[in-house]
């Protein structure tokens, strides 16, 4: 197990992803944020079941950086509940999860 964190979470254009990964890179909340663009998300929302293309964005981050960079997510994002979803990185290349250690500012 590593201290690195993979999170997740959508945006509903691709310009508030591009926005939202600039600043998490720009704060060293995120060493790379990988957007994916048109997601097909299904949800409930408000007893509806609703559906609509979203853009993924995959942010590697570390533990130590997870409660800043959830907090700076849902301030700046336009959804009223954004997901925010952290996932542990057991393990990996071990130059590339150093980088993201050296990316990332605690």
């Amino acid at each position: 197990m590593t201290d690195k964190r993979l999170v997740l979470t959508t945006c509903g254009s691709s310009e508030e992803a591009r926005r939202i990964a600039q600043e998490l890179i720009e704060l060293r909340l995120a060493a790379c944020v990988n957007i994916v663009p048109q997601v097909e998300s299904l949800y409930r929302w408000k007893g509806e079941v609703e559906s609509a293309p979203e853009w993924l964005l995959l942010i590697k981050t570390t533990a130590n950086a997870f409660e800043r960079l959830r907090d700076t997510i849902r301030k700046i994002h336009s959804y009223d509940i954004p997901e925010c979803i952290a996932i542990a990185v057991e393990d990996g290349s071990i130059p590339y999860l150093d980088w993201i250690g050296a990316s990332v500012t605690s």
